[in-house]
Formats: C-alpha cells, structure tokens, sequence
C-alpha cells in the first residue's frame, strides 16, 4: 500500500497491519540497509520539531541506528515505560519497540497521552508464545490437581498485558531480567511453586544459579501438550514451572558458540544476557540485564576483550561507542531481532507526519479491567525490596 505524505513523496506503509512477508534487515550477519529514501531525515527532524513538546519518542537498545537517533530516551522496555509515565505533559508517546512494550507504556501513563506504536507488526516471539487462554488452561489444569492454591504466577516483563493482568489477578507479580531473583524470593514467601511466564531461560538460571535449586526442580509446561505434558507427580516435586518460551535470538546462542569465541580471541571475555540456554549461561564469565552488559561495559578497562551474547544492532552500538574495546557478536550466524528491525525510518515518518497532521495512527490501547490488573502485578514488582 502506498501512502503520500504531505511532501508529495510516496511511503511505503507496512504500519497498518501484519505482513508476514515484510520483515527487513535480518541478513546474517552484516549491515542493515540504508534508509530507502535520504530525505526521510529530514522528514522525521521536521515533524519532530513541528510536534514538540508534545511529542516523547521512546527507543529501545535493539532499534536499528536510523531510528534510535530521534529517540529521546533510550532504554530497556520497563526503563522506558516508566520514562513515558514521567512525562505527563507528551500528548504522544512514540514507542520505537515491540507490541508488548507499548501496552506497557499505555498502563503506566495518563489517560490524556497516547501510545503510537509505528508498526504494529512490531511484536515479540517470546510474548507471543503464552496466549492468555493457554495460560487460564495451565491453570485451570493446576487447579484439577489440587495444586494451583501453593501456585505464584511470575512474569517477565516480555508478556502480553493479558498475561501481565492473569497474574495480578491471581496474587502474582511481573519481573525484569534485573529483578528476577528479587521477585521470585517474594513469590516463594506468598506460596510454594512459582508457575514462571513466559520465558524457561531466564526462569531457569535464575532458581538454579542465583538460588541454588537444582534442574530437578525445574519442570517445563508445553502449551501445545495435554496437561503440559507433566504428570501430577511431577507437577508435586517441582518448585518452579517453566513455561515453554524462549527468545528467538537469545535462544538462538548455544555452549558451541561459546567455545568458538574463545578459540578465536584468546583472553575474551564472554558476557551474556540471562534469556540465553543454561548452557551458554554456564560456559560464559558473566550474565546480566541489557543494562548490566552496557554498565559492564563502561566499566572495562582498555584493550579488554569482550564477545556479547544478545541482540545484534546493541552490540555493535557498544563496539562503537566503546572503541578502545574489542567488542564482538558471540555468535557469527544469529540474526538482528526481526520484530524489532520493523520499526525502521519509513514508518516512524509515517507515524510523526500523520500526527504532525492530527491523525493518530496506530494508537496501542489497554481496556480499563486489563489495566487495572496488570497494574497491580507491576505495582507488586515495584513494592519490591
């Protein structure tokens, strides 16, 4: 569909829906190409000048570089969110992230601002792999078995607001991959099982390297099997019940990779993020948060080499931004973020033009009884120690 701005231009416009034959910028690996027309610079700097304080864009670490330079603030989902809901006066908030993202930015700010998310084919994998009627399944099956009363639902902040408002309904609490540990220590005070959403990773290397749990107390829900594929037995032995989700980019790192930076670059050290499998996790020198591999970073001395498992367009902003560092990808072969590179800088033009305009396009809403729960869940995270 081809759209023309108020310039004249044509726009190719993929924002207003899904095409799962779109996705750009996931060669493997290489450089993401150019913005298709010059001009849209100076498009998107006009638009942005023309909306002013009105308008708050919002990047996340894994856009791609032609868009991460209009954000006004940069960040991890949650830091962003937050970020959003202190700015009370931006009549539009920008979310250059995924879908999940700006449902979260949408239940943390005033019922005056608006959420615009540029592509709404922007979602997440990980999100995407817990439906809310999955979840009720799970645990209604919890239920049939005597078990769901001794169950704490936890999610991580990559879910749907569906799952986020499943667990504030039901005595839960959501997660960051920094507060992972300090959110499960609450939910084993509440009860005895924690059913962790969506992702087993970082539900995983936090029980058994942060808690020390054993993989024994670890049982996987498969959503596509009867009763998740667990007997009751072991449903009654586990402490934590990983539901079956997973990064596609994190969990695309295996323990091979591991070994193969390490034959290549003597004295690397290789830095992961906690969504990677346990035995990468294992294998690597250090694990933290998007935020802890970039202060990680800042801090390391000159001429230290480092090999960093997570998305691709933010390790090679830090090997930019850190060039007395050897900085590399961990692996040779895995992809940008797919969903994430859809917010490219055709359609954030698009999005400021039209509402330079007064045409607020792709606007992310959370219904009220949504909202309320969600929040609760995050307000519980946020009580945390």
């Amino acid at each position: 569909m081809a759209m023309v701005a108020q310039t004249g231009l044509p726009l190719f416009v993929l924002g207003q829906g899904a095409d799962p034959h779109s996705e750009k910028g996931v060669d493997c690996p290489g450089e993401l190409p150019p913005a298709s027309d010059p001009g849209l610079v100076e498009r998107a700097r006009k638009a942005k000048e023309a909306l002013g304080e009105r308008l708050f864009v919002l990047g996340h670490h894994y856009q791609r570089d032609e868009v991460i330079q209009f954000a006004d603030v940069t960040g991890d989902s949650f830091k962003l969110a937050q970020q959003a809901a202190a700015r009370p006066g931006a009549e539009f908030i920008v979310f250059c992230g995924v879908h999940f993202m700006a449902e979260s930015a949408d239940i943390l700010t005033g019922a005056g601002q608006k959420v615009i998310l540029p592509d709404l084919a922007a979602g997440c994998s990980m999100a995407d792999m817990a439906t809310f009627d999955q979840v009720e399944e799970c645990w209604e099956a919890l239920e049939d078995v005597g078990l769901a009363d001794q169950v704490v639902p936890v999610t991580y902040m990559n879910s749907s607001a569906d799952i986020k408002a499943f667990c504030g309904r039901n005595g839960g609490a959501v997660c960051t991959s920094s507060n992972a540990r300090r959110a499960l220590d609450w939910a084993f005070e509440q009860g005895q099982k924690v059913l962790f959403l969506p992702d087993q990773h970082l539900g995983r290397n936090t029980a058994v390297l942060e808690m020390g749990m054993s993989l024994e107390d670890c049982v996987v829900w498969n959503p596509h099997r009867p009763g998740g594929g667990l007997t009751r037995e072991q449903l009654e032995r586990a402490k934590m019940i990983l539901w079956r989700g997973h990064c596609s980019v994190h969990g695309r790192f295996t323990a091979e990779s591991v070994d193969d930076v390490r034959a290549r670059i003597p004295g690397v050290n290789v830095l992961v993020h906690p969504e990677c499998r346990h035995e990468v996790v294992l294998k690597a020198d250090h694990i933290g948060s998007t935020e802890h591999i970039i202060k990680t970073l800042e801090a390391a001395p000159a001429g230290s080499s480092w090999a960093i498992g997570t998305e691709l367009n933010l390790v090679k902003r830090l090997a930019q931004t850190f060039p007395d560092k050897d900085i590399s990808f961990l692996d040779r072969t895995v992809c940008y973020c797919s969903t994430m590179n859809r917010i490219d800088l055709p359609h954030l033009v698009w999005a400021l033009e039209s509402l330079v305009l007064g045409d607020v396009v792709n606007q992310i809403t959370v219904d009220e009884d949504t909202t309320h729960w969600a929040k609760v869940a995050l307000d519980r995270m946020l009580a945390l120690p």
